[in-house]
């Protein structure tokens, strides 16, 4: 019988990407960040798990108080803006940088955007600005910064800008045209 050579261990790519995942992963986790969270439906009181299934995290469950139809929630207390489609399915779920003005629990509508970069309130070039109420003089916007930062607004700044990443505010952009529902909650 001849001896069989024990076999040699190769780093392929795949285990490269999934090192680099769990290290960007760490990181996060260690800044205090979150990933985004993409959700695909939001699921009927009637329907009951797979016993094989995880619910989702409480942070990630769309607000009961977010109204019906196709929208745009942004939980004040959560930090935390859902895409909703018209068939009630979040297709996406982000967390968001709030400045220091926040809109009072309510239903507004997208009134304007800007898609050019432009310099916010705080110094910060930004860009896919989407308008939906104004404080007290202040503009209440999401957006994201050209370059990924999001710097907490100066002392005694008032901002009304809501940040997020730029990935996020790329779909938040594209889902939230001019006249889209913009429902805040507690």
């Amino acid at each position: 019988m001849r001896a069989v050579p024990a076999p040699k261990v190769w780093v392929t790519g795949l285990t490269v990407g999934a090192i680099a995942a769990v290290v960007a992963l760490a990181v996060q986790a260690d800044k205090g960040t979150k990933p985004a969270v993409a959700v695909t439906a939001r699921p009927s009181a009637a329907a009951s798990p797979s016993p094989s299934a995880k619910p989702r995290p409480a942070s990630t469950a769309v607000p009961d108080s977010s109204g019906t139809g196709r929208r745009i929630v942004y939980s004040l207390a959560l930090k935390r803006v859902w895409l909703i489609d018209a068939s009630e399915a979040a297709r996406r779920t982000f967390a968001v940088w709030p400045g220091t003005v926040d809109p009072a629990p309510g239903k507004y509508s997208v009134s304007l955007r800007r898609g050019d970069p432009t310099t916010g309130s705080d110094g910060v070039r930004i860009e896919h600005i989407v308008y939906f109420t104004a404080v007290d003089g202040v503009n209440v916007a999401f957006s994201n910064a050209v370059d990924g930062s999001s710097p907490p607004p100066a002392d005694g700044a008032r901002t009304g800008g809501i940040r997020m990443s730029a990935a996020d505010g790329s779909a938040l952009w594209t889902f939230g045209e001019t006249g889209t529902t913009v429902v805040v909650v507690g």
